[in-house]
């Protein structure tokens, strides 16, 4: 009977709200699709990127910046979904859309 209270403590208190947690989620899948848009494009070699980078004597810079771009812009696409997709609701009665109606309607242009 001797049962110890439950501490918080093991959780940083940021963790604890859902929407920072949501947030470092999605930052976190923005930074593998990043890791993994980077490796794709040092693996493809698209104008000689790869070469280009390996040539420069300060390649390691170049590399940092291009997988900062990287991080920043797919860390913010994911967060923005995530963002955007907290007040959709799951529709069961179809395949979503609109009501059916007339999309046309005469109109009179004058010259």
């Amino acid at each position: 009977m001797n049962e110890t209270p439950h501490t918080t403590g093991t959780t940083p208190p940021l963790l604890r709200q859902p929407l920072f947690r949501l947030l470092a989620i999605n930052l976190v899948i923005g930074i593998a699709v990043a890791g993994l848009m980077l490796g794709g494009l040092l693996m493809l070699n698209p104008g000689h990127l790869r070469d280009l980078i390996l040539a420069d004597r300060d390649g390691y810079a170049a590399l940092g910046l291009l997988a900062f771009g990287l991080v920043v812009t797919f860390g913010s696409v994911a967060m923005g979904t995530a963002i955007m997709a907290l007040g959709r609701t799951r529709r069961t009665d179809g395949d979503g859309g609109g009501t059916r109606g007339r999309a046309a309607a005469a109109v009179r242009v004058r010259s």
